[in-house]
């Protein structure tokens, strides 16, 4: 893009995990934290060259893999009543926060990250009351 001077648009995937610490979860929450952060930078650096670049952070997506890790409908539903929105998200969700990011109608947003996660990342006070009995 800055070789032909075309400007565009850059979509990076990061997570919510990149702001919350996924237990167990190895390098994934620092590579994702790193690619918010490259994010921001890239925004800043390359916007002279009318290239945006933002970033999509998904929650907890319902993919083939993500079943894999819910292997029983009782613990898929405990799951689910830990998101607000009471369910997994979409891939589609996904795509289509990237089709607006890529869009014309995203014209002067450059370094922002999108969340995509039904409520996840904002939920811990209603965990704490769900914990408690007091839904």
């Amino acid at each position: 893009m800055i070789a032909r001077k075309s400007g565009g648009s850059i979509i990076n995937v990061a997570s919510i995990s990149g702001h919350i610490p996924e237990i167990h979860g190895g390098a994934y929450t620092p590579s994702k934290s790193g690619v918010i952060g490259l994010t921001r930078l890239l925004a800043i650096e390359w916007s002279k060259y009318n290239i945006r670049v933002n970033a999509i952070s998904p929650g907890p997506i319902m993919t083939p893999l993500q079943r894999k890790a819910y292997p029983s409908e009782k613990l898929l539903e405990a799951r689910n009543s830990a998101i607000p929105m009471g369910r997994h998200g979409k891939p589609e969700e996904i795509a289509k926060a990237a089709v607006f990011l890529a869009s014309d109608d995203a014209g002067y947003i450059t370094g922002e990250e999108i969340t995509v996660d039904g409520g996840s990342q904002v939920s811990m006070f209603q965990l704490v009351h769900q914990l408690a009995g007091n839904k």
